[in-house]
């Protein structure tokens, strides 16, 4: 069997991970476009400091993230974040205020810290309390994050508490973002128990007492990079094909069990299968000849523009102490900035002593154009940041900066209803299965997971032509 995994992001590279261990002697090939394999995944290594370009930690509450790095030897390697100084900021009134304790599942629950905090007024601290007191509301379709918060919690709660920690996560709108596919648990939570607090206050009461256990957050020592690293190097030894700055430009079907992938260079490769870890407009892009409806539904998935930069300093020009993760912003504030991490105290390994290194995070949905793609605007862009917030007013030691266009995908009003076109389209094409961040999770172990799922759809097939009759043998009767 031959097979075709285009995308050498985190999902691509475990969907041709999982398909080398699930279906033996398969010939597989992973096309790459970029001249790197990890996608989003971006790590540099430079003078003891470990800069991450994209995601830098991944959640050990999803399995598939930590189960992949048992595989892969990774096991030992992981790191949590610092548990000395967890400090969470949120720049209100253009001040740091510290992010209320108790905040479960982004779900406020701690009330003597929401009464003292001072990012809600009395009145929307009041308005808060009414949780305990609306009943839940029938509702027919989906609902927007926004809209489901502020009626459970006030509109001034949403937008200087909830809002920020939800664009730290997607960088989307929240008035557009679809609940059921980015927080469809606290639609369950009204549901049965009539209250956002209860529900939470009830979810952690039945959580399993876990004594010294590991951060939420994980990373390898060295960064998520080492994850690439040590797939690649595992595909390789299982004699995976790689092949790296290869642009497909079409994929269409030969025959009923045969695949064409066309690529820029007018090279045609055969397979039996096909898994595109792709981002789902080029994914649609790529499969526009085969069926045009379906290229329109993933062609609609829309995706905003994001950049990091990181920011190095000694310690000494830096005024404010780094007592906690960073902070983030929330839209109202009217900053170019989306929130900004204190990666040296967050992770105290990945910057030399006696150096702060800090990065600020920009771009989010609906102001795209207003984003810089140029490297000194964007470098240029996080020293105000810094200096408006922590006073830093010193030249940074070392820059990076990276630019990711299109890179976050939207899970948008009506996202769940173009989930389930696509679903129904991909029943008619046996052999083509869809991975990646655009579908049913944005974070990496989520990829990892999409990239699993694709070949198990991929060795439900191989298992149905398995069973059936060669007929060959059928016609002579054996």
């Amino acid at each position: 069997m031959k097979l075709i995994v285009i995308g050498g992001g985190i999902a691509g590279l475990s969907a041709a991970y999982y398909a080398q261990k699930q279906i033996p002697e398969t010939q597989i090939t992973l096309l790459e476009s970029d001249s790197r394999w990890g996608g989003k995944i971006a790590t540099e290594r430079t003078d003891g400091f470990v800069i991450e370009g994209g995601p830098d930690t991944f959640l050990a509450s999803k399995p598939w993230g930590v189960a992949l790095c048992n595989e892969l030897g990774l096991a030992d390697r992981l790191h949590g974040t610092n548990p000395k100084t967890k400090n969470t900021y949120v720049l209100h009134r253009n001040r740091l205020q510290p992010l209320p304790d108790g905040l479960a599942m982004m779900i406020p629950t701690n009330v003597q810290s929401i009464l003292k905090t001072r990012l809600v007024s009395w009145f929307g601290k009041a308005r808060m309390g009414l949780d305990f007191l609306r009943p839940a509301k029938a509702l027919n379709g989906d609902e927007s994050l926004g809209a489901f918060v502020s009626r459970r919690l006030g509109r001034e709660a949403y937008e200087n508490l909830i809002e920020p920690l939800m664009f730290g996560i997607y960088a989307g709108d929240g008035d557009q973002l679809s609940l059921a596919s980015t927080f469809p648990y606290l639609r369950d939570l009204e549901l049965k128990y009539g209250s956002l607090a209860r529900g939470a206050l009830a979810m952690r009461k039945k959580a399993p007492s876990t004594p010294g256990s590991r951060s939420a957050f994980l990373t390898p020592t060295s960064g998520l990079a080492e994850m690439a690293e040590a797939l690649v190097e595992s595909l390789r030894l299982n004699g995976v094909c790689l092949r790296l700055n290869v642009p497909v430009e079409s994929v269409c079907r030969l025959q009923p069990s045969t695949w064409n992938v066309t690529l820029d260079s007018g090279e045609r490769l055969e397979s039996d299968s096909v898994i595109l870890a792709t981002p789902a407009p080029v994914s649609g892009k790529l499969l526009e000849t085969l069926d045009p409806a379906l290229a329109s539904v993933l062609q609609s998935i829309h995706y905003a523009s994001t950049a990091t930069v990181s920011l190095a300093y000694h310690l000494g020009d830096v005024p404010r102490s780094l007592d906690g993760y960073g902070y983030v912003i929330p839209r109202r504030e009217g900053r170019r900035a989306l929130a900004c991490t204190w990666t040296s105290t967050k992770f105290p390994h990945r910057a030399p002593e006696g150096y702060a290194l800090i990065r600020i995070f920009v771009g989010r949905a609906g102001q795209d154009d207003g984003m810089p793609r140029d490297e000194l605007a964007l470098t240029n862009l996080a020293r105000e940041e810094l200096k408006l917030t922590l006073g830093i007013s010193a030249d940074p030691i070392l820059s990076r900066v990276f630019v990711w266009e299109n890179a976050m995908p939207q899970y948008n009003l009506g996202h769940p209803a173009k989930l389930a076109q696509i679903d129904s389209a991909l029943a008619n094409h046996p052999g083509l299965a869809l991975a990646g961040n655009g579908y049913r999770g944005i974070g990496i172990p989520d990829c990892i997971h999409s990239g699993e799922v694709a070949v198990e759809k991929i060795l439900n097939l191989v298992s149905l032509r398995g069973r059936q009759p060669d007929p060959c043998t059928a016609r002579k009767g054996r």
